[in-house]
């Protein structure tokens, strides 16, 4: 007992070691991404991967990459992060293209990759339909990041993001359902296979649903920031762990009660302050999540392996890329016969270059049995593919974007919003000094000093708002815009905080939910 106690604590011990390092390297990346300007062209999660890259060239393995530790760790996390910013409103607006691209575009991907590999090498159907499945989980972090950064439209961010969001776990029940055929441990039926689909998804839903919307109502009953910020941690790994003992699909279930909880629950058991605290603690646990899972992907990678199946990975990635095109321009063609705000060619054209494979692809693939003779050439052309969607495609959105006059003045807007939240920062500041009873313990002179300075500030800031207004006339629509979502909010809080006492019922009217829902956009609007 004393023996495996010693063994126990040394393993702790190197496996804190090895967290230790994959942070400091991922952080030492994020601030020499910040330092120098040429490297502020690449995308972060792009640096991280090339970084790995490079310590796998040289062989520094830093942790070995388990399905586990992807799907179970690293995961729930990172879908719970994109759920909760996701809005009702936006994916009702997209909710077509987005349903299409996740299941009919997972569906052309698994079968159209699946044949092309079973037919153009010597990887037999079963194993490639594997191969298909792993590859059709869409994995567009970094290119989201690159969306909101250049100012590119909502509604491409909103279909890129809610494509990604739902095929994931589409993608990963496809696999589930797929993997015992090259094992002959089961047949394809169409009737079996649409039943334990429907399955796999009713349960993540049903449980999703009940999570969600039970941590929402419990969370009206007390106001302690703290427990609610927890209670969305415990809610992202705990639906996720439940439900696939239950035999639902995890994915599904951490994306259902990340979007309750984002769009319902922060809003009727939140009160502004808690719901920005819990907003910038999951953006910070997907920055942190991501810093270590995309350099791990990088170190993980085997040069040799690789070198033996290039083969097997050029067929891969010129049927990702033309089941992609058929996905997106085939199904994006279809939605804007019905859609009222359809997707133009040159948005169409950013989905079709932007679906870029990661961490989901890569856990699907170390899935596959280490019995199955062809698990090796299978993990090959996943991280195969993987490379080459994150640094061909990956570095070359934003060209794209630039090409097909995509960009917005988003970074413009952004720099006149600051400014005119200075200004009214300020002038709460000056207010605050004029109705303030000058106490015997306060020099004059040094509070005349304060005051003068504000003022100053002030009027630097009046010179600045006017000068952007004048050079850039659409600005003047923020000031506006801005009232408005200030009378908004007031009227939501006063709501919420009504439901939170009980002077409301908590199934509000339509006019009052749609007066919540509006108010919550107007919080995440990127």
């Amino acid at each position: 007992m004393v023996f495996l106690a010693e063994v126990a604590e040394i393993s702790i011990k190197a496996n804190l070691q090895q967290f230790v390092l994959v942070l400091s390297i991922s952080l030492t990346v994020a601030t020499f991404s910040r330092i120098f300007s040429w490297l502020r062209q690449i995308p972060y999660t792009l640096l991280l991967v090339i970084v790995g890259l490079g310590l796998a060239f040289v062989d520094v393995r830093l942790v070995n990459l388990s399905p586990a530790l992807i799907l179970e760790i690293f995961l729930p996390p990172l879908l719970f992060e994109a759920a909760w910013n996701i809005r009702w409103r936006e994916l009702q607006k997209q909710w077509l293209p987005i349903g299409l691209f996740a299941l009919a575009g997972v569906a052309i991907a698994i079968f159209g990759i699946g044949f092309a590999l079973s037919q153009w090498t010597n990887l037999a159907l079963s194993s490639a339909l594997l191969a298909g499945a792993a590859l059709s989980a869409t994995d567009p972090v970094s290119v989201v990041a690159l969306f909101r950064e250049l100012g590119a439209s909502k509604k491409l961010t909103v279909v890129m993001e809610g494509e990604s969001l739902f095929n994931d776990g589409v993608a990963v029940v496809a696999f589930l359902l797929l993997v015992g055929i090259p094992l002959g441990a089961q047949s394809f039926s169409m009737s079996a296979t649409v039943a334990t689909f429907l399955s796999f998804v009713g349960i993540g839903v049903g449980l999703g649903c009940l999570i969600g919307y039970g941590i929402s109502f419990l969370t009206q009953r007390f106001d302690i920031p703290l427990v609610e910020q927890s209670l969305t941690l415990v809610s992202a790994y705990g639906t996720y762990l439940l439900t696939e003992e239950l035999g639902g699909s995890g994915v599904i279930a951490v994306v259902t009660v990340g979007m309750i909880l984002g769009n319902f629950g922060s809003n009727i058991g939140m009160n502004p302050r808690t719901r920005l605290v819990v907003s910038e603690f999951w953006e910070f646990l997907a920055f942190f999540v991501n810093s270590i899972v995309f350099l791990l992907i990088g170190d993980q990678v085997n040069f040799a392996s690789l070198g033996e199946s290039l083969d097997l990975i050029f067929v891969a990635i010129a049927s990702v890329l033309v089941t992609r095109a058929i996905s997106v321009f085939g199904l994006g063609w279809i939605s804007n016969r019905f859609s009222k705000d359809p997707l133009s060619l040159s948005e169409q054209v950013v989905l079709w270059w932007g679906g870029l494979r990661g961490s989901v692809s890569i856990a699907v693939a170390l899935s596959v049995p280490v019995v199955l003779g062809d698990r090796q050439e299978i993990i090959n052309i996943i991280f195969g593919v993987v490379l080459f969607t994150l640094l061909v495609q990956g570095l070359t959105t934003q060209f794209v974007l630039e090409k097909l006059n995509l960009i917005g003045d988003q970074p413009l807007r952004q720099e006149y919003s600051e400014l005119l939240a200075r200004r009214v920062a300020l002038r709460r500041v000056l207010d605050y000094l004029g109705r303030l009873d000058l106490a015997p313990d306060v020099d004059e002179e040094f509070y005349n000093y304060e005051r003068d300075l504000v003022k100053a500030e002030l009027r630097t800031l009046d010179e600045k708002i006017e000068k952007l207004k004048v050079k850039h006339p659409p600005l003047r629509e923020l000031d506006m815009q801005q009232l408005r979502d200030t009378l908004l909010d007031i009227e939501a809080d006063t709501y919420a905080e009504f439901i939170r006492v009980g002077r409301l019922n908590k199934d509000l009217s339509p006019l009052l939910q749609e007066i919540l829902v509006k108010s919550t956009e107007r919080e995440f609007r990127g």
